[in-house]
């Protein structure tokens, strides 16, 4: 399923809402969506979609999927109490730049989160319609 994943997404187009901070990528990773609409949630996406090359994503279901192959299932109940208390987007990007750091010490050049639906397309043979994508190693 991995290696079906990543031709996927090596073979997409992806969009981009360029953030505020200049340093962002540096901090988060760069976050693309699977279509222009999903990522308009996030702001005024590019015109113009973009390709990506990933060889090593870390796959999650959910947000409890990633935490937990991060950072260890207490761990990942933890942050994501925290995260609910907390409700906020400073909390949202501290929380983004610690899944960063953590999935490029382990080695993930991309974090890779779909819905459980996302499995049955996969299963398929088919691109799931929703991907959140944060590359890790932008340059």
């Amino acid at each position: 399923m991995k290696e079906l994943l990543i031709d996927k997404i090596n073979n997409a187009h992806w969009w981009h809402v360029p953030p505020r901070d200049l340093n962002a990528y540096k901090k988060r990773g760069k976050f693309l969506a699977s279509t222009y609409q999903q990522a308009e949630f996030y702001g005024k996406p590019n015109l113009f979609p973009e390709k990506v090359l990933v060889h090593n994503p870390l796959l999650g279901f959910s947000e409890r999927d990633i935490l937990s192959t991060l950072f260890g299932e207490n761990i990942a109940n933890k942050l994501l109490r925290g995260l609910s208390v907390a409700d906020s987007y400073e909390a949202r990007i501290a929380l983004d730049a610690e899944m960063h750091n953590a999935a490029v010490y382990k080695g993930y050049d991309a974090i890779v989160l779909m819905t459980p639906s996302g499995r049955n397309a996969l299963g398929a043979g088919k691109k799931p319609r929703s991907i959140e994508l944060n590359l890790c190693n932008v340059v």
